[in-house]
């Protein structure tokens, strides 16, 4: 079988510039990157060469990333009113966003573009979620027209929720970033069960941990990997029965010791590759 790529998330690493982004790369070992794209477009003046940068250098791009505008993390409150495609007074932002990230995707080639459809309704019936979904059709058709699939992070919603809304979009393009740390940090599902329901469907993970609050109005605590309440070895099996082109990706979005934490992750999980 062959080997199952691991690379890091970007933004875990905070760089500065493409340069600063090399440089903690090269210190993790790591060689593969899911990349932030929508940096290329806000800040086009920095990062419009990352992606020359990161290639001449040896560096594989595995994925994008494409953060919505105006996303607030401040609290899951602020999360779940500005999140994904849900707010209408951000949605024309998002859009052009979605455009132009579909864009720098084509142009270099990035297969996959990972982003949150924002806190899906549970209930079909429910008006907000007809908007979604004829949204989010909207952005992964402007992806699909340009031969780039898009997958949903998961961990706004259950994976009951998140499969229904799959079943009803009905596009082939659409699979899941499975993140099992957000299942802990949203507390709305368990890291494994809603893994096993999704699995036909991922098309990456996210290698995170965490430590649930109990509550769905707190957040969780995130944890380096392997300190938290994600059941690796389980979790890691699962993995492991996907194509092998689904890569793992680490991210580290809390702490101060990032680049150390990110390497103790890659020798903690390249064992159970």
């Amino acid at each position: 079988m062959p080997k199952r790529n691991l690379a890091v998330c970007s933004w875990s690493l905070r760089p500065r510039d493409p340069v600063e982004l090399l440089e903690r790369l090269r210190a993790t070992g790591l060689n593969r990157v899911q990349l932030a794209l929508a940096p290329m477009v806000a800040q086009p003046e920095v990062w419009s060469g990352a992606i020359d940068v990161l290639r001449a250098n040896g560096i594989v791009i595995e994925s994008g990333m494409l953060a919505m505008a105006s996303e607030d993390y401040s609290s899951i409150t602020r999360i779940r009113e500005t999140g994904g495609v849900r707010l209408d007074a951000h949605w024309p932002a998002n859009l052009e966003r979605a455009a132009q990230v579909a864009n720098i995707a084509n142009q270099f080639g990035i297969a996959l573009v990972t982003f949150h459809a924002g806190f899906l309704p549970e209930h079909p019936g429910d008006p907000t979620r007809a908007i979604m979904i004829n949204r989010l059709r909207e952005v992964i058709d402007l992806f699909a027209n340009v031969g780039v699939k898009v997958a949903f992070e998961t961990g706004q919603e259950s994976a009951a929720t998140l499969n229904g809304v799959l079943d009803e979009l009905s596009r082939a393009d659409v699979g899941v970033n499975f993140d099992p740390a957000n299942m802990l940090l949203y507390g709305l599902d368990d890291p494994l069960a809603a893994f096993e329901k999704l699995l036909p469907r991922v098309r990456q993970v996210h290698a995170k941990d965490a430590i649930a609050s109990g509550k769905t109005d707190v957040w969780g605590r995130e944890t380096a990997v392997g300190a938290g309440q994600v059941p690796w070895q389980k979790f890691m099996w699962l993995v492991s029965t996907l194509p092998s082109e689904v890569a793992v990706v680490i991210e580290r979005e809390g702490g101060e010791r990032r680049v150390e934490e990110i390497v103790a992750a890659k020798n903690f999980l390249q064992p159970m590759l």
